[in-house]
């Protein structure tokens, strides 16, 4: 896999928020990532040291339409912590 099909999207919430004074920073990844694979797309798109990889497996939510019912899609959300010495990831720069 490329590191482009790993990392999906930033997760942008209040405890993500709250994670990036703190060099962790919250990604969508592909299901079928592992931390190894999360751990090198990330150093590799963004050009930062990382120290600690966690993942969640979310499972989507139950929604309704009328009384139609389905449920949203099931994703992978990667914390990433980033080592001391690394420097800060610029697209959330302007976030915190």
């Amino acid at each position: 896999m490329v590191a482009e099909d790993i990392i999906l999207k930033p997760l942008l919430t209040e405890k993500g928020y709250d994670g990036i004074a703190d060099k962790k920073y919250t990604f969508i990844v592909a299901k079928s990532a592992n931390k190894t694979q999360i751990k090198l797309a990330v150093e590799k798109l963004f050009n930062v040291r990382v120290d600690s990889v966690n993942t969640v497996n979310c499972k989507g939510k139950l929604k309704r339409m009328g009384r139609n019912e389905g449920y949203t899609p099931d994703y992978k959300k990667a914390i990433v912590q980033l080592t001391a010495d690394s420097k800060a990831i610029e697209f959330f720069n302007s976030l915190s």
